[in-house]
């Protein structure tokens, strides 16, 4: 056997063996904290229709738009080398306008206050 064999057996092997010690060592030493259902901080006996709040929700998608808006970006500095920069330029900067008037107008609507 050449050497890319002996290898890639023994990392299957050490895979294999460490896949069945996760599987084997839990299961030794169960106590009510392990075995009971863990939902996000609510008491997982209770009601399953808690309210929530909007607010978290709103954060995270205000967090991936922006978040968008730097990857829509982060190329733009090299955008100069294209054979229309201008073009580039003008779009890049008709998607920063528009995500300025989303927040603008989400913080004008009070989108954006914790306290009520």
């Amino acid at each position: 056997m050449n050497m890319t064999a002996i290898v890639l057996v023994i990392f299957m092997l050490i895979s294999m063996v460490l896949a069945f010690v996760s599987f084997w060592l839990p299961q030794l030493n169960p106590d009510y904290e392990k075995t009971s259902p863990y939902e996000c901080g609510f008491d997982p006996l209770g009601s399953a229709r808690l309210p929530f709040s909007m607010r978290f929700f709103l954060v995270a998608i205000l967090f991936l738009l922006f978040d968008l808006e730097i990857a829509l970006l982060l190329p733009l500095p090299w955008g100069d080398h294209l054979p229309n920069p201008l073009l580039s330029f003008t779009w890049a900067s008709l998607v920063l306008i528009l995500l300025t008037l989303g927040l603008v107008y989400e913080w004008l609507q009070g989108g954006l206050e914790w306290a009520e």
